[in-house]
């Protein structure tokens, strides 16, 4: 029996071969065509806030001999100034709860009841205040990307039981984030009182920013380099493995901190730190002593809107 050779020499005629590698080479080649066509079409992926754009897109035309040639030069895109500052309320809490029985004077003036709390949101939500996250305010900072209109933070420290069962809800209900700054220690030994690291995950996953504030509570000031490591590092750590989120802001607790410490979260991968110091006001020479306006147990609704409108 003749068998086919697909190199045999033929010089009227191709071998059933030499078609079936012509139709391969054909399906390969317009299979090439087709996903580079959907690559040049497939839109860029962009985040919530994009930089504007002045660039024009590069326009082509057809020469006499029907090569494509660009017909308008395409411009450099125009620098996105970046700001000297911005003016972004970043709100202080603590507890929102009612108060325990005999609570002393430092526990009446950290606790926010939830009463007072809703009236807040709901007030923030009257007035058009959009809540934004840590991040979104150094992007502003450090990329010019832009902020909406009567932008706020919210921060709650320490982790306590009630940013889950209050705040967390709260929060939802109008469509708000914020940022909670949490201990380890607490959450690994699953103290009553604090977030368990599953409820951190639950409240990560539906938007809430889970970020650091130590794995104890404890003086920063002072201490050495490999403390500071163990805290500062550890709870970056602690949340990354509990929530898949790595954490990218600290709270210094206690409101305390020197330059070491400020050294140590730079070196780390830290982008930044909040303060207890009054303030607004925030610039990228400050990024790790940002300051934020506490708010009070003991104040009203109209001293929670005079504190905004100052």
């Amino acid at each position: 029996m003749r068998r086919f050779n697909c190199f045999s020499r033929q010089t009227h005629a191709r071998h059933p071969c030499s078609n079936m590698k012509v139709l391969i080479f054909r399906g390969v080649a317009l299979s090439l065509i087709f996903l580079c066509g959907l690559l040049i079409a497939a839109p860029i992926a962009s985040g919530r806030w994009d930089v504007p754009q002045t660039a024009k897109p590069t326009i082509w035309s057809r020469s006499s001999s029907g090569k494509a040639v660009v017909a308008t030069a395409q411009p450099s895109p125009t620098p996105v100034p970046l700001p000297d500052h911005a003016r972004v309320p970043i709100l202080m809490y603590h507890y929102v709860s009612e108060l325990p029985p005999n609570a002393d004077r430092y526990r009446r003036d950290l606790t926010v009841t939830p009463d007072k709390f809703v009236a807040q949101m709901q007030y923030l939500s009257d007035a058009g205040y959009h809540t934004i996250t840590l991040t979104d305010l150094y992007r502003y900072l450090t990329q010019g990307y832009p902020l909406p209109e009567k932008p706020i933070v919210l921060t709650f420290d320490d982790g306590y039981w009630d940013a889950y069962e209050i705040v967390f809800p709260i929060l939802l209900e109008h469509g708000f984030t914020g940022a909670f700054f949490v201990l380890a220690t607490p959450a690994h030994f699953e103290s009553p009182d604090y977030l368990t690291w599953q409820q951190m995950q639950e409240m990560s996953d539906a938007g809430m920013d889970i970020q650091a504030h130590g794995r104890d509570h404890v003086d920063l000031r002072g201490r050495s380099y490999d403390y500071l490591i163990y805290q500062v590092v550890g709870i970056q750590e602690a949340i990354h493995y509990h929530s898949g989120h790595l954490p990218r802001f600290f709270c210094y607790p206690g409101g305390k901190y020197d330059a070491n410490v400020i050294d140590v979260l730079e070196s780390t991968g830290y982008w930044g730190a909040v303060t207890t110091a009054w303030g607004d006001t925030h610039t990228l020479d400050r990024l790790y002593e940002m300051p934020r306006l506490r708010v009070r147990g003991a104040g009203t609704l109209e001293s929670f809107i005079g504190m905004l409108e100052q």
